[in-house]
């Protein structure tokens, strides 16, 4: 394996099922060896293509490589090297961590005792749980849980680890917990973070994509993103009953509640008008304005050429 340059190469993956929804539509992705993430709304696709990197469906079209691994192809080899944690992560509620950890190392082929012990003690301490790993998952809380899953899809060091929504339901600390711990496992091998909460990307990540009905909308590191917003984002205070018509003149990409008003913020090349101040970008104007078609990546823009009929 380490003769392979380690990264992962997705070309012109498609998958509809059988009911006729098309989970994705010609998506390719290059996805470097650190913390990626891959952003979307609930229903965008993101499960359907974690899904298949781990080999659990197959794409109707398109291939798929790990380094000099075939994804579609050499599910067995995959599988070897993948440390996969589902959005449902399922636990046994009466077995206690190390005798669950230590059951799914046999499982993995780790059948030396000692090498096992040592093993499931050192992933039990990197996830932080072993004073607990007496204790019954079924007493676990959210965030424990959460981290006991990490535990088992680090077993066999792993090149590509896939993460779908893991910190949906946790807490701020246990959030914050959990996010280091996943930014540790990045330096060696490809991280992918699924998710649709814009700060789990933004803490984390160096490469991202925003996926939204099956379709990659968007490529690019995060800090190039927001800055390639520069000068184009604005906002103003306004009244729940003028919102409807500052959607009619304005590209709004966000309105949140404050004190009873409405913070709006607007995408505009230019000032939208009296009333608007200039905002600093961050990366839910980046993720906002490329849902709602606003945002065009300047690698992304038609050149003038292309326009020449």
């Amino acid at each position: 394996m380490g003769k392979h340059p380690l990264g992962l190469s997705i070309r012109n993956v498609s998958k509809t099922y059988a009911n006729g929804v098309q989970a994705l539509h010609n998506v390719s992705l290059d996805i470097p060896p650190g913390m990626y993430g891959l952003l979307g709304p609930n229903g965008a696709g993101k499960s359907t293509l974690m899904r298949t990197l781990a080999t659990l469906q197959e794409p109707d079209a398109g291939s798929i490589r790990l380094g000099g691994i075939d994804v579609v192809h050499q599910k067995e080899a995959v599988r070897q090297t993948l440390g996969y944690l589902p959005q449902e992560f399922g636990v046994y509620p009466k077995a206690s961590a190390q005798e669950l950890l230590n059951y799914f190392a046999v499982l993995k082929g780790l059948t030396d005792r000692a090498a096992r012990q040592e093993t499931t003690e050192a992933l039990l301490r990197q996830t932080n749980l072993w004073d607990q790993r007496k204790q019954k998952l079924g007493g676990f809380s959210g965030g424990m849980k959460q981290r006991f899953g990490v535990a088992v899809a680090l077993l066999g060091n792993p090149q590509l680890l896939i993460v779908d929504e893991p910190t949906a339901g946790l807490d701020p600390a246990e959030r914050v917990r959990f996010l280091n711990l996943l930014s540790e496992l990045g330096e060696n091998s490809v991280v992918i973070l699924s998710t649709h909460i814009v700060e789990d990307v933004a803490e984390l990540c160096t490469h991202m994509a925003i996926i939204n009905r099956g379709q990659i909308l968007l490529e690019a590191p995060p800090l190039e993103a927001v800055a390639a917003l520069s000068g184009r984002i604005w906002r103003t205070l306004t009244d729940k009953q003028a919102l409807p018509a500052l959607e009619q003149e304005h590209r709004i990409i966000s309105a949140k509640l404050l004190s009873g008003r409405s913070l709006v913020r607007v995408y505009s090349p230019e000032k939208p008008g009296p009333g608007f101040e200039a905002a600093e970008p961050d990366l839910e104007d980046v993720y906002f304005s490329t849902l709602t078609g606003c945002f065009v990546p300047v690698s992304q823009q038609p050149k003038v050429e292309d326009l020449a009929l």
